[in-house]
């Protein structure tokens, strides 16, 4: 696994041998900023972080912030040691907890976010709940994009909420990113 765009492009990132964690694969990644586009002065929140690496791709393409949630001590050494192997200390944080206990310190200290990535564990019903994590707390500014990665076996519902609604959903083999727009209310 490595950066495949930007500033620290072409860095290994660590990953925990034998490890049940799926990391987002390098095609994926690609596919994921292919779409998004520029991520000059973004504000990048990485839910379920893992390794990092979604987030550390984000920072390398140039987000001004990315911060990554992982409630796994032993990834969120990891994340700590990619962030290091790809020398971007300065522009990320990292939240040692579950998602509800990071969007709810976020939300008391006030962040906001351009972009937020969310990639739950598998089959574990968590897309619906991420999604009304994220209308409880509102950590995103007008007009920013809420991206899951999930399983195509899983299923969810629209949230149904002008606030945030579904825009996209792109499937690569047994993973698909829904992409959804969220607004202020």
């Amino acid at each position: 696994m490595r950066i495949i765009g930007g500033k620290a492009k072409g860095r290994t990132l660590h990953f925990p041998s034998g490890s049940k964690e799926r990391p987002t694969s390098d095609f994926l990644r690609e596919a994921l900023f292919n779409i998004l586009g520029s991520l000059e002065d973004v504000r990048f929140l990485d839910l379920f972080a893992g390794s990092g690496s979604v987030g550390l791709e984000a920072a390398s393409r140039g987000a001004q912030e990315v911060c990554f949630v992982e409630k796994n001590k032993n990834l969120s050494a990891i994340i700590k040691k990619n962030i290091q192997t790809c020398c971007l200390e300065k522009n990320c944080r990292i939240i040692a907890e579950d998602v509800e206990y990071g969007l709810n310190d976020l939300f008391k200290k006030k962040y906001k976010f351009d972009i937020i990535f969310a990639d739950p564990p598998y089959n574990r019903s968590l897309v619906g709940t991420t999604l009304n994590l994220l209308k409880k707390y509102q950590i995103f500014k007008e007009d920013s994009v809420f991206v899951i990665q999930h399983s195509i076996k899983e299923s969810f519902t629209d949230p149904g909420d002008k606030n945030i609604y579904l825009t996209d959903q792109r499937k690569y083999g047994d993973n698909a990113l829904t992409f959804f727009k969220m607004e202020m209310k």
